[in-house]
């Protein structure tokens, strides 16, 4: 049971502020993303990027700091919600195995989110800009580095599966409610391209990854920015990416629905 102090937090209204905040910075990221990667595809300069690079990109524009320190503000909501969701247990999950782990990605999405802010953090500080990027690769050369590298490999196939499932299936209306006709079927559409779109790049990064730990080439192991990258190197890849990154896109724009109509107890 937990304390009466804790549970008086269920409902509180900053749970809505920070989540809602949280999920419009989470939104506005993989936006930028989608965008960037979208130059590159019509050839309008500019090379494709994950979140952090996109954090980077931000900074380097007129008042670039002011936004950047607007969504580490988001990210640092987005962290407390999910940390939030774990130990009041928001959704009612339990306490038996299943609940346990679901509440247990609820921590693995906070520290996301913490990695995002320190990022951001870092940039606004003059120490985040043209940094080393570290990469699952370097893992390889751990005890166990081979075995640990296939394992994320196979958590980010199934991120993979369950975001296409979700897009096909449309099961994250369920969390969605309060929305006209309009912003209803607007939200539909954007939700279903936008999580097939992630779907299919986990499913990339997941087969490189993998293949970096079956190969012991740490060179193979990409993130976000590599699985587009390597998707515009296919043929066809200019298209392939530009599809791509329209429903990265999409998923962005979706997250900002949810930030104002996602019950943040579902």
């Amino acid at each position: 049971m937990l304390p009466v102090a804790l549970r008086r937090l269920r409902g509180s209204p900053w749970l809505e502020v920070v989540g809602g905040a949280g999920l419009a910075a989470k939104g506005i990221s993989f936006a930028l993303v989608g965008v960037l990667a979208i130059l590159v595809a019509v050839e309008r300069g500019g090379e494709t990027t994950d979140r952090q690079g996109a954090l980077r990109a931000i900074a380097d524009q007129p008042f670039g700091e002011v936004v950047l320190a607007l969504l580490a503000a988001g990210f640092a909501g987005y962290a407390m919600w999910r940390l939030a969701d774990a130990i009041l247990d928001l959704r009612d999950e339990g306490d038996d195995a299943k609940g346990l782990a679901k509440r247990g990605a609820s921590v693995a999405k906070a520290a996301v989110y913490v990695a995002l802010l320190w990022t951001a953090i870092s940039i606004l500080a003059g120490g985040g800009r043209g940094g080393e990027k570290r990469k699952t690769g370097g893992v390889l050369g751990w005890p166990a580095g081979r075995e640990l590298v296939f394992a994320v490999a196979l958590a980010v196939a199934a991120a993979s599966a369950f975001n296409v499932y979700r897009g096909v299936t449309r099961k994250f209306e369920d969390k969605l409610s309060g929305m006209g006709d309009i912003a209803e079927r607007a939200a539909v559409s954007l939700g279903v391209a936008g999580h097939v779109a992630r779907g299919v790049v986990f499913a990339i990064v997941a087969w490189f990854v993998a293949k970096a730990a079956v190969e012991y080439d740490r060179q193979d192991a990409v993130g976000l920015d590599g699985a587009l990258a390597r998707l515009a190197h296919e043929s066809y890849g200019k298209v392939l990416l530009g599809i791509t990154a329209a429903g990265l896109l999409a998923y962005g724009l979706y997250c900002l629905f949810e930030a104002r109509y996602r019950d943040l107890e579902a």
